[in-house]
């Protein structure tokens, strides 16, 4: 499996704890920034997580930032992303199984360190469980080739 991360200035230090959970699962990964606590815009670090997912390139992405809000919210206009703000793993967990969720966002002032390493495990181990479920997701398919065409 292959891993897109990114965090704004305020999940900094998250996103260090989670790359070394990482690098603890053997997980490959890229950090696509900020590689500091200087304030920046979340915007330039998480679309690019997101459009990278989209592409293809890495199979799953994690966006972090003060809240997790507004990464979700970035991460899900990129057109093939459906992004789940987790700050529970069973949350997390379920939107792997349920929406084939393929990014995960997470607030640094809202989950502690032990909490979103537990949401990220359960992110990376949970499998889409398709049946009931596809008819839904391809719905969501079908909205987002309205949405870009209109």
């Amino acid at each position: 499996m292959r891993v897109a991360i990114g965090s704004d200035h305020a999940a900094f230090a998250l996103k260090g704890e989670l790359c070394t959970l990482l690098d603890e699962l053997r997980v490959e990964y890229r950090d696509f920034g900020t590689f500091s606590t200087d304030p920046v815009d979340y915007p330039d670090f998480i679309a690019p997580v997101a459009r990278a997912v989209a592409r293809g390139d890495y199979d799953r992405g994690i966006v972090l930032g003060g809240s997790g809000t507004g990464e979700a919210i970035v991460a899900n206009k990129i057109r093939g992303i459906r992004c789940v703000e987790a700050s529970d793993p069973v949350v997390a967990r379920l939107g792997r199984e349920h929406n084939d969720a393929n990014v995960l966002s997470m607030g640094s002032r809202i989950a502690g360190v032990e909490v979103a390493r537990a949401c990220v495990r359960a992110f990376l181990d949970g499998e889409f469980q398709g049946g009931r479920h596809v008819a839904r997701i391809e719905k969501i398919s079908r909205i987002e080739a309205e949405e870009a065409g209109a």
